[in-house]
């Protein structure tokens, strides 16, 4: 006894939809995998715990930052890594060779002699928060201050910041309103 069985192909409507379907989730797979490595080793999400980078940061904002840049520049809002204690987010004052002081009563930071325009600042003062003396900032290290400087845990009390411990810089704030973060020099 014979079977013989007749073997039916798919209409080409049906190949072709199968065909998109196939296009479509390895496109959704290739996309989801280019955003978890982006996300693991190019840029993250952070978000912004307290008062100390007020009026440019507010408590809550959501932040991008990439840990691909190669070195700070004055003003740039860069996330700093403490071990044992929660990341700070700072704005670069001074980068290694710059002497830095803040004049008691003026509240206003010299950078190498020369008064800085900050306009990012809160109130436009700064405390000298117990820095007495002038400040040459080593290599391989930051000196770092926050925009609202009446409410910030910073370089004038914590000393300069190593490189080392800079994990990224911010680019954008995301939430609550997409904006840009530049780095007001």
């Amino acid at each position: 006894m014979s079977v013989s069985c007749k073997h039916q192909k798919e209409s080409p409507a049906k190949m072709s939809r199968l065909e998109n379907g196939y296009d479509w989730m390895s496109s959704v797979i290739t996309a989801l995998v280019v955003v978890a490595i982006l996300f693991a080793f190019v840029c993250r999400v952070v978000s912004v715990d307290g008062a100390s980078m007020t009026n440019t940061l507010q408590h809550g904002d959501r932040l991008l930052i990439t840990s691909f840049y190669n070195t700070p520049a004055y003003g740039d809002v860069v996330v700093i890594n403490r071990v044992g204690d929660a990341p700070l987010i700072k704005r670069v004052i001074g980068l290694p060779g710059d002497r830095i002081s803040i004049a008691e009563g003026e509240g206003v930071v010299y950078r190498n002699g020369k008064p800085l325009d900050e306009p990012y600042t809160r109130d436009g003062f700064t405390p000298t928060n117990g820095m007495r003396d002038e400040i040459t900032v080593p290599e391989g290290q930051l000196f770092v201050l926050g925009d609202n400087r009446g409410d910030s845990l910073d370089s004038r009390l914590i000393g300069t910041i190593s490189m080392d411990n800079v994990v990224g810089k911010a680019l954008v704030r995301l939430m609550p309103n997409f904006c840009k973060i530049t780095n007001g020099e």
